[in-house]
């Protein structure tokens, strides 16, 4: 597997067009959870503002982050998944999508997302972008394992993050 190098990537909205990509991008991540392809049509159109994507220089995706804007807090931007190519891993990739895409969502004030307890690569990428913008972070349970997954999925946890103050980024 040769690494792409971050030198020859752009960063974009998807469009609907890159709805198929983003499905075949998320099925080489694992422990991503797959959605089905309408699903990721979806994102990449109707969710399109609160979405990045990054293509290297042949145009291939190798980077994604799907969001959307807390309808009871439209000042808060929900990280719903990333995937990285496994070629375009370790270079600081998923970092540089996130503050473009946090910087993008104007109206974006606060951040959250769910991780897994054993998903210690996202952990890690928030936990730097949140200490990168002084984000005060909280963390609670937000599905359960065995409440609302009935054992089949591990326990995802909210991680809400918040400026200190009212102040503007």
């Amino acid at each position: 597997m040769t690494k792409t190098s971050t030198c020859s990537i752009t960063f974009r909205k998807p469009t609907a067009c890159d709805g198929l990509a983003l499905n075949a991008l998320i099925e080489r991540c694992p422990p991503l959870d797959t959605n089905s392809a309408y699903c990721n049509l979806l994102q990449a159109s109707h969710f399109a503002d609160t979405a990045i994507i990054a293509v290297d220089k042949n145009n291939a995706l190798v980077g994604s982050i799907t969001g959307y804007m807390l309808p009871n807090k439209p000042d808060t931007l929900f990280v719903w998944q990333v995937a990285l190519a496994p070629e375009a891993r370790g270079q600081g990739l998923a970092l540089s999508m996130l503050t473009h895409l946090f910087d993008r969502c104007e109206q974006a004030k606060n951040i959250e997302t769910s991780i897994s307890p054993n998903n210690h690569a996202s952990q890690k990428l928030f936990t730097r972008f949140f200490e990168q913008r002084g984000f005060c972070v909280e963390q609670t349970t937000l599905f359960d394992e065995t409440l609302h997954f009935a054992g089949r999925h591990e326990t995802e946890v909210l991680y809400r993050a918040t400026l200190p103050s009212v102040a503007t980024r």
